[in-house]
């Protein structure tokens, strides 16, 4: 059993900065491959960045390619989400997920574990 707590969310002007973080319980973090997602009012999950079990390798939506940065401490049970250059449309609630098979699945809204969600929020 794996638990996930996303924090980190607010309320920022366009082009400002956030970094979100997802801590995990559990001694098999390390085990599995992470993911963001969000889910904007009124609409559907969309991917946003995933990471390999070990870090070493990380994929993007092509909407945060160049802004966003996901990493993990496997020592710290813990994966980051930072956004830079953040834009109105970036507004959603952000969730973290962890999937124990390929990381592909991640992409495809696959997962063992989802946490509970920060809401981010980017004024025009």
């Amino acid at each position: 059993q794996v638990q996930l707590t996303e924090s980190g969310g607010g309320l920022v002007q366009a082009g400002g900065s956030l970094r979100l973080s997802c801590a995990a319980s559990g001694r098999t973090f390390s085990s599995y491959n992470m993911g963001w997602f969000r889910q904007a009012p009124g609409k559907e999950h969309v991917f946003v960045a995933a990471i390999t079990w070990g870090g070493g390798s990380t994929f993007y939506a092509d909407s945060v390619k160049g802004r966003f940065t996901i990493s993990r401490d496997n020592a710290k049970n813990t994966v980051y989400l930072q956004m830079n250059t953040l834009k109105p449309e970036d507004t959603a609630v952000y969730y973290c997920a962890a999937r124990f098979g390929g990381v592909e699945g991640l992409i495809e809204y696959e997962y063992d574990y989802r946490g509970q969600g920060t809401q981010v929020t980017v004024s025009s």
